[in-house]
């Protein structure tokens, strides 16, 4: 079958990683340092562009194997209590939630803004006056960045310690000039991918350090500690990037900027589409002050009730064509983390979690199956 016939399926997401030709330079180079993982060249040389790119010095950005164990060390290395709040949304990535808990400590969940779909600094205080918490976790949804200097405002308001799990922000979010700590994601479906691994840029004095040992297993390497070399300073675990992700990592970067651009264009083309095909009743997420998605690997859409929702998805499948239902069940809704959490009221992400659908979206997609999805949202309207 040609590729965009009728009969063919159209995929959800198809990872963007760069060619074989595109890494090989960085492969020749990891075979000739004969150097595969523990923090090698082309790691050094990753953390070292990502640290330039955001400002900062060399020591206040680290890499991970991926965003989920970053969160984990993160959270470990703010040296909060055993069983300590924290405090996130339910319209998130399980792996949120998962991280809080192998920490050690109590999601709380709570709800999200209708327009943006993020826990702002305004919500998390409402939430912290009524049922205190220990520290916050607000989430890039979807890729969308926060405003740091707002996040900063209430740090040093409420002394509660912030970190953004930026998983899919790659691009979007930034310092901006404000302090603070976010955590990325390299996973093959990002913006930027490396297959896996993850990083994570902190302004806290000596917070990425901390991650770097922990994720050494914790053990010291500084010959000026009053530990011996290869002594235990802290129980960590092995969350270290290796050469081979962080060739990858280095090929991606080097295309980032004319992808992101492509991207961009995609998503105001589908989005421009779709509208028109469901006569402007869709919605979509809308940027705050922080701004829009610089890179989208995602296009969710708002349908006007569940029950038009359920006739996209039914044609959809009839059809081939992928759907998602993205963050849900919400965090609050699933079983397995239920006995473990908090929930606080959350009638926002109820709210979008009734209407929310994520439709086909990648680089290279074609035209023809841009249309079949826009007559499908037709259909859908129709009915």
């Amino acid at each position: 079958m040609t590729a965009g016939a009728p009969t063919d399926p159209i995929p959800l997401l198809v990872p963007d990683v760069p060619d074989p030709l595109s890494l090989l330079p960085y492969l020749q180079r990891m075979h000739a340092a004969r150097y595969y993982s523990n923090g090698g060249p082309l790691v050094r040389e990753l953390e070292d562009r990502f640290a330039e790119r955001f400002g900062l010095g060399a020591e206040q950005v680290t890499t991970v194997a991926s965003a989920t164990l970053g969160l984990e060390l993160v959270l470990q290395s703010l040296g909060l209590r055993a069983g300590s709040r924290v405090l996130m949304p339910t319209f998130t990535f399980a792996a949120t939630a998962t991280a809080v808990l192998r920490a050690g400590h109590v999601p709380v969940l709570c709800d999200v803004d209708a327009d943006s779909w993020l826990l702002t600094p305004d919500i998390a205080r409402g939430a912290h006056a009524t049922d205190a918490v220990d520290a916050v976790l607000p989430v890039a949804a979807l890729g969308m960045p926060h405003d740091m200097a707002a996040w900063q405002r209430f740090e040093d308001e409420t002394g509660l310690p912030v970190v953004i799990d930026a998983a899919a922000g790659f691009g979007s979010q930034w310092l901006a000039g404000a302090s603070g700590t976010l955590v990325f994601s390299l996973h093959a479906t990002k913006s930027l991918p490396a297959g896996e691994g993850g990083f994570v840029v902190s302004s806290r004095p000596g917070l990425a350090a901390r991650v770097r040992q922990l994720a050494n297993f914790g053990i010291n390497l500084d010959p000026a500690s009053h530990l011996p070399v290869g002594a235990l300073a802290a129980v960590g675990t092995n969350a270290k990037m290796s050469e081979l992700h962080a060739a990858v990592a280095l090929a991606s970067l080097a295309c980032w900027e004319q992808g992101a651009q492509a991207r961009r264009a995609l998503q105001r083309e589908m989005q421009d589409a779709l509208a028109r095909a469901a006569d402007g009743r869709i919605a979509w997420q809308l940027a705050g002050p922080a701004g829009a998605i610089a890179a989208p690997t995602l296009l969710c859409a708002r349908m006007p009730d569940a029950a038009c929702r359920g006739r996209l998805e039914a044609l959809c499948a009839a059809q081939g064509i992928a759907t998602r239902r993205w963050y849900q069940p919400l965090m609050h809704r699933m079983e397995a983390l239920l006995p473990f959490c908090t929930l606080l009221p959350t009638p926002q992400a109820d709210a979008l979690a009734e209407t929310l659908i994520g439709l086909p979206f990648f680089p290279k997609m074609d035209p023809a199956q841009m249309q079949r999805l826009t007559r499908v949202m037709e259909q859908a309207m129709r009915s």
